[in-house]
């Protein structure tokens, strides 16, 4: 069985499910998942998780992405990118001064309310299909983190900027939100996303420079082993018998990690268990590890949330 992640280079003009299905059809595989929407405008990295590798999702969902974007003034749309309906247009006059220091005050913590035109569900219905019927809900704005932003060129009416953002920043809105600062309104006319948490753009697998046999050929060489996936947690390599002990569901106690040599972990620290090479399960410390000498070795010490079967 396949298992692992592959990183696909997304092409302008077709979502993100559409390149999760061509994935699962070169590889013959039924399970496989995407870890984070890009729009059918945007290009980039797209990691998808193949198999086993789906369980962990999750994990990937919350990490912080950079996306090279550009923004056209002058103009506001419905969908506040190119693709969308225009509802307004300006030619009101900004210097490269101006943008350059709107740009760079996004840097922090804002709040953005969900573009009507998103994936964002309200009442389990996605609010695309809400808008598209033609009702807007009245959303409450969500903190977001711009970790970094700096303008790459301006070439008017077009200004390239470059972003680093914690999860559930939507680059159409923070678009459109620089153009109502401006006064000029704006919106988005071409976003790459070029790192994805620990996928950039250098993994990645351009489809289309590959004939059909030789795609899943490309696809099978450049899967991200499970093991590479979750590099900042601390790996602990099962001796024993404890790797059939927690396929079967047992849960690691104080007498079993007493055995390793653990760094500093704290409750509510992240491990993940490795068992001859594949990696096993991934496990949420339930007491800190200056602590196990005090507790009975009896006592559960981290909590299992993910088991993978080879």
């Amino acid at each position: 069985m396949i298992n692992g992640v592959i990183v696909i280079d997304k092409p302008a003009g077709k979502t993100s499910h559409d390149v999760v299905s061509e994935v699962r059809k070169i590889l013959g595989i039924k399970k496989a998942g995407h870890t984070g929407t890009l729009d059918p405008l945007a290009t980039g990295v797209l990691p998808i998780c193949l198999n086993e590798a789906t369980k962990l999702a999750g994990f990937f969902a919350g990490e912080d992405k950079e996306y090279l974007a550009t923004i056209l003034l002058g103009i506001k749309t419905d969908t506040m990118d190119t693709e969308g309906k225009i509802i307004s247009q300006s030619d009101n006059f900004v210097s490269e001064e101006a943008i350059r220091s709107v740009i760079f005050s996004m840097t922090g913590k804002i709040k953005q309310v969900p573009p009507a035109y998103s994936a964002v569900k309200y009442n389990g219905r996605p609010l695309y299909k809400w808008a598209r019927s033609g009702v807007f809900m009245d959303l409450k704005p969500r903190d977001v983190i711009i970790h970094s932003i700096f303008v790459e060129n301006i070439s008017f009416p077009k200004v390239t900027f470059r972003v680093v953002c914690s999860k559930g920043t939507y680059i159409r809105k923070l678009c459109s939100d620089i153009g109502d600062v401006l006064e000029t309104g704006a919106c988005l006319c071409e976003l790459r996303r070029v790192k994805n948490g620990i996928f950039s753009e250098d993994m990645a697998v351009v489809l289309s420079d590959y004939s059909f046999g030789d795609k899943k050929k490309e696809l099978v060489k450049k899967i991200l082993p499970m093991t590479n996936l979750l590099p900042l947690l601390h790996t602990i390599e099962l001796r024993d018998n404890c790797a059939a002990k927690l396929r079967h569901g047992w849960q690691p106690s104080v007498e079993m990690l007493r055995k390793y040599d653990l760094p500093l972990l704290k409750a509510g620290d992240m491990v993940k268990f490795i068992s001859r090479g594949c990696l096993l399960a991934v496990a949420e410390m339930l007491a800190s590890v200056d602590n196990l000498s005090h507790l009975d070795e009896k006592t559960q010490a981290a909590r299992i949330v993910r088991v993978f079967n080879y």
